[in-house]
């Protein structure tokens, strides 16, 4: 039995509720309760004045949980003692203004809830807004006009779902999209993603290439990130027509239309959001993807997200092909990646927390982030930091729970110039060997040992306990 103690509207409603769920009984002052509808199973009593809680009738059955919605029913001035002291154990919820301090007692700050109302309600006209300012762009875009998507280098599945997502809302709208991308697509989640959602991408390999794109595009889309140059095929001084990225930025965006939004965890959490507010027909298809990719930067929503995360992947379960997820979630895996697991449990250094993996030989780069998400899920581990070399590049991925430090920060500052960055509990890197002080022609020239090794030191110095704060 649910025990109500008010008579207000918020009482009554509240006492309905509980009654659709189990016997209720809700207990107020006659001259103010207005009941005009049935409701439920629920045993209403009015009081012809304020009673002490020591007093109020149970029926003889303890009550599953106590809810005070209206304290001006007890007559007691500290009626929480009381009630706790009559029935011990039992769940008590009430408001914070109501008297008597009691740690068993979960209150409720009305004006935090208020609040938290009026903000949701200002989060939704920004939502409107924005797809209006977005679907309003891309519309009075010139007709069939050509639209270049951009995703940073070696795109992940949150770029990858967004671009599709972007791909569609302007092909609805009768452009011609294309998604363009720089770097490889390595990981098998990844070429599962585009194989089976069929994606349709362009890689560019060449200068000439890319200028042909961007002189004959009326529209440049970019998305999962905002700064051209950096850790992307575009050149520094390019500026995008649109920018859609839920990274944080500590410079000025230049776009006719720019979307950075750091409450949201991943860019596909952004857009889905938007298209919430839009009239692009959502499908299977485009609702798959954009999950995976929410799925992905959350890592299944272990780490850092939001509310308005949750409300887009709810809203997208409606169409999501459980099935075509599954099969992305779970390809097979190389042996060459295996061989980088091999590679990293040989070679990592622990020290009060973190870890530090090398690997020599790296193959495919997303090896180092699906090693670093292997190897986080280690007791007693807090920051690991995985990295091998690539095409005269240290290649890293990074993964935290330290309170106080924000990895992504925290290597931006150490390699500056969008070489690497992220967030606080995911980061990631591409820095140049040569800003790591080796004069590197050809690979042969400088032992790969030699150069993860002083790059360990490194990481040590930065990252030891205490060294980061």
């Amino acid at each position: 039995m649910f025990l109500v103690i008010g008579h207000s509207d918020i009482a009554v409603q509240l006492a309905k509720w509980c009654s659709e769920r189990r016997p209720t009984r809700l207990i107020g002052l006659a001259s103010m309760l207005q009941i005009e509808d049935e409701i439920g199973d629920c045993e209403i009593l009015p009081l012809p004045q304020p009673m002490a809680a020591s007093a109020l009738p149970d029926g003889g059955q303890k009550p599953t949980a106590v809810i005070v919605i209206d304290v001006d029913v007890l007559e007691d001035e500290q009626a929480l003692p009381t009630l706790r002291e009559r029935w011990p154990g039992t769940p008590i919820l009430c408001e914070k203004t109501v008297g008597g301090d009691l740690e068993s007692v979960d209150k409720i700050d009305a004006n935090d809830i208020i609040t938290a109302a009026y903000k949701e309600k200002v989060r939704a006209w920004e939502r409107h807004a924005g797809a209006t300012v977005l679907e309003s762009y891309i519309r009075h875009l010139p007709e069939q006009s050509n639209v270049a998507i951009f995703c940073h280098d070696n795109p992940d599945p949150d770029a990858l779902s967004s671009a599709l997502a972007m791909y569609e809302l302007v092909a609805f709208f009768g452009h011609k999209p294309t998604i363009y991308h720089g770097g490889m697509i390595e990981h098998q989640q990844n070429q599962a993603m585009v194989r089976l959602l069929e994606i349709p991408l362009r890689r560019i390999l060449l200068d000439w290439e890319l200028e042909d794109v961007l002189n004959e595009a009326e529209c440049i889309i970019t998305v999962d990130f905002h700064q051209p140059g950096a850790n992307n095929i575009l050149p520094p001084d390019c500026v995008p027509h649109i920018i859609i990225d839920h990274h944080t930025s500590d410079k000025a965006v230049t776009a006719d239309v720019a979307f950075l939004r750091p409450e949201y965890s991943a860019t596909s959490s952004l857009i889905a959001n938007l298209l919430m507010n839009m009239s692009l027909e959502m499908t299977p298809r485009l609702a798959t993807a954009l999950s995976f990719g929410l799925r992905t930067d959350t890592l299944s929503f272990t780490r850092s997200f939001n509310q308005v995360d949750l409300r887009a992947l709810m809203w997208l379960n409606t169409w999501v092909d459980d099935e075509l997820l599954q099969s992305i979630q779970a390809p097979l895996r190389s042996p060459e990646t295996l061989e980088s697991y091999r590679e990293a449990l040989a070679t990592m250094v622990q020290k009060d927390g973190l870890v530090l993996a090398p690997i020599k030989n790296l193959v495919r780069r997303d090896d180092l982030a699906q090693v670093a998400d292997f190897l986080f899920a280690t007791s007693n581990t807090d920051l690991v930091v995985v990295y091998g070399i690539q095409r005269q590049k240290m290649l890293l991925s990074a993964r935290s729970r330290r309170e106080h430090l924000h990895v992504g920060m925290a290597l931006s500052k150490e390699f500056p110039n969008g070489q690497a960055g992220g967030h606080r509990v995911m980061a990631g890197g591409q820095v140049l060997l040569s800003n790591l002080g080796f004069e590197v022609g050809h690979e042969h020239e400088e032992s790969q040992e030699a150069i993860l090794s002083a790059f360990t030191e490194r990481m040590l110095e930065l990252f030891s306990r205490g060294a980061e704060e």
